[in-house]
């Protein structure tokens, strides 16, 4: 990989665990979330402007993948409601790839073999002494929230490489998910009583909007990106780093407690699904 792509994917991976900072940290997490799904449209619509329309074979990957970010959305903002940034990121983002390379074996004919199985291994050792080391009342909440999280992520991450591959530009199907789950969400937001959110975003989430939105668009095209310039497992296991970066922001500037324990378990999360990418 060329020093220039790993110092770009690096920064993509610090600019996603700062955005999930900026979601756990703000007083109201819906406006939050709310303003980060609003806030990828003016990139959206520029990218939209200047790329083709997504192919009509790629329409029902777009539609499936606006479904399953409703969820991602849902239980993003259940897991931040009332659990840390470092222990909601690290299983969240420890079980999309985990879920992704389950429906790859069982579906999609990925040959299993040991490596593969130490890597499955470390992940769920690491969600499960995650679990066990805290005695808060809100842990299974938590951690239901958080595996609900990283089960969307594991199966949008299918969906949209999927749809990428047979749409004309990858950005451009990316724009369109971002572009139609953004006019979803008001509507599926107020199923969880949260009502009036554009207003409340306007008024309360403008941080949220211009930066967090943002940063969350580039992030996600700079992958993209990278995936067309250096090999894909490499990219994958370089963009996981942002779960130490999730700790990182989570000691440093949400006051979040770091046990010992914590930091084990986070480390097998991260082996894990840095083999998994890799393997």
């Amino acid at each position: 990989m060329d020093n220039s792509i790993f110092f770009i994917v690096l920064f993509a991976s610090f600019t996603h665990a700062i955005w999930n900072g900026m979601v756990k940290n703000h007083q109201d997490k819906a406006i939050a979330i709310s303003g980060i799904v609003f806030g990828r449209l003016p990139l959206s619509i520029i990218a939209i402007i200047f790329l083709p329309l997504p192919t009509a074979e790629s329409i029902p990957y777009l539609i499936i993948s606006v479904i399953i970010h409703q969820g991602y959305q849902w239980f993003l903002l259940s897991s931040y409601e009332i659990g840390d940034l470092t222990k909601v990121y690290p299983i969240a983002r420890g079980t999309g790839p985990l879920v992704a390379t389950i429906i790859s074996i069982s579906f999609l004919g990925l040959v299993l073999d040991s490596l593969i199985i130490l890597s499955i291994g470390f992940v769920c050792g690491g969600i499960i002494t995650l679990s066990l080391f805290d005695k808060s009342k809100k842990n299974y909440q938590i951690i239901k929230y958080s595996l609900l999280t990283g089960l969307c992520i594991g199966l949008y991450s299918i969906t949209d490489g999927y749809g990428a591959r047979v749409s004309l530009s990858a950005v451009s199907f990316i724009s369109w998910t971002f572009i139609i789950n953004a006019f979803l969400h008001p509507l599926v937001i107020s199923l969880k009583n949260e009502k009036n959110i554009i207003e409340r975003v306007k008024k309360n989430g403008k941080k949220m909007f211009f930066i967090g939105g943002s940063l969350d668009y580039l992030t996600y095209m700079i992958i993209v990106w990278a995936f067309t310039k250096a090999p894909i497992p490499m990219v994958g296991a370089l963009r996981e780093t942002s779960i130490f970066f999730s700790i990182f922001i989570g000691y440093f500037f949400l006051k979040e407690k770091i046990t010992p324990a914590k930091i084990f378990s986070i480390i097998l999360i991260l082996a894990g699904v840095i083999g998994l990418k890799i393997f």
